[in-house]
């Protein structure tokens, strides 16, 4: 057993009803690129019922298992971040491990980096595509290294939220502290996400409550309302694709209430213009827009109805473009208007008269995506506007 002198990293895991997965997961990280006495691994069970405690126990003697008498969801890793005894803590899932040794990678970038408060990861499925947070300054919960006395400092993952949105609260409190949170693109996790405990209708409910309580507690005011608008309508459109009505209802009722009481009991954590503006890129996106409207370009089409649609869509605004559609396929199926404005499918919204398209998701990884389909379907010019937010190299 590693002395605390020696520790490097400690790879912290949550895990529910799943022992084959973490097994395989336990057993794939050895190949992080440290020597065994460089990192201790902790896992944290919530209370599964498959006998997870007493396998690991037995096949992994070496592995710190914390029991949990009830299920905790993701943010169970809160109840050993204090514990840790590595100077980074990683973030895994039960299903995903780092690849190609990169974990001496993860730890130069803090080394080069005194301002770097998270280190995320590149998330791979095992079909080859590539996971990303809707806003580039969020890290993903799958694979993500911390300085452990930032990440104590700004007080780590909040238990409340149970599952969906931890990362972004956690990265809103990174970011208004002062630290960077970025993506690396020689940092490789592969994620199996394993469908049992993904259930459609709890994250609808986590997703709805989750993502309104960030809005109301953290965004300034004068825009927070309009992100209450805006991802209130997503979550419900999502709700309705997935018979989940009643589970969305619940939800916004639990995260206004929830949302409401926070803001008004912790003023303090409300982003100031510097992290609300590197979170969502309102000056950086009108500025981009503005270049656009001065060589005479009026009206566009918006390509993905993206989580950050609202600091696009005001930036088309200011600017006096009108925005003449948006292409999504998948939110076409769901509603026909965004704040008034078309949302059709792609192939349709391609016969509609417009100078360009402008790619309107924020997510670096989708984003590109749809601007690589998007360029083999028009000649017309796609702008995508996320050169700084790209991974870093």
């Amino acid at each position: 057993m590693p002395t605390k002198n020696d520790i490097h990293v400690s790879f912290v895991l949550a895990t529910y009803n799943r022992v084959e997965m973490l097994l395989h997961t336990l057993g794939q990280i050895g190949g992080c690129g440290l020597k065994r006495e460089e990192y201790e691994i902790c896992v944290v069970d919530n209370a599964s019922s498959d006998g997870t405690v007493e396998r690991v126990r037995r096949e992994y003697p070496d592995v710190r298992v914390t029991a949990l008498n009830r299920n905790a969801g993701a943010c169970a890793k809160a109840y050993v971040e204090r514990s840790a005894r590595g100077r980074y803590v990683v973030y895994l899932d039960d299903d995903s491990n780092p690849t190609d040794s990169c974990i001496p990678q993860m730890i130069r970038h803090f080394e080069h980096d005194p301002q770097l408060g998270a280190a995320s990861f590149t998330a791979t499925l095992p079909d080859g595509r590539q996971e990303c947070s809707a806003l580039p300054q969020v890290f993903i919960g799958c694979g993500v290294g911390f300085r452990r006395e930032v990440l104590q400092r700004v007080g780590g993952l909040d238990p409340s939220y149970f599952m969906q949105a931890e990362e972004y609260d956690l990265s809103f409190r990174l970011v208004r502290a002062g630290y960077a949170v970025k993506t690396f693109a020689d940092l490789h996790v592969l994620h199996h996400k394993t469908p049992s405990s993904r259930q459609s209708k709890r994250l609808t409910y986590c997703d709805t409550r989750n993502n309104l309580v960030l809005a109301i507690q953290y965004l300034p005011a004068g825009w927070f309302r309009e992100y209450v608008r805006d991802w209130e309508d997503r979550y419900g459109w999502l709700a309705r694709g997935n018979d989940a009505q009643d589970e969305f209802e619940r939800g916004r009722r639990d995260g206004r209430r929830r949302g409401w009481w926070r803001r008004w009991t912790r003023p303090s954590t409300r982003l100031d213009a510097r992290s609300f503006e590197t979170l969502f890129g309102f000056e950086f996106l009108a500025g981009q827009m503005k270049q656009l409207a001065d060589g005479c370009v009026r009206r566009v089409l918006f390509a993905d109805l993206g989580k950050n649609m609202f600091a696009h869509y005001r930036a088309a605004k200011e600017c006096g473009i009108e925005i003449v559609a948006v292409m999504d396929d998948r939110f076409a199926n769901l509603t026909s208007r965004y704040r008034g404005i078309p949302v059709v499918p792609c192939q349709e919204g391609l016969s509609f008269d417009a100078a360009a398209i402008v790619v309107s998701n924020s997510s670096p990884v989708h984003a590109r995506l749809t601007e690589e389909r998007i360029r083999l379907m028009t000649d017309r010019p796609v702008y995508r506007w996320h050169g700084r937010f790209d991974f870093e190299k």
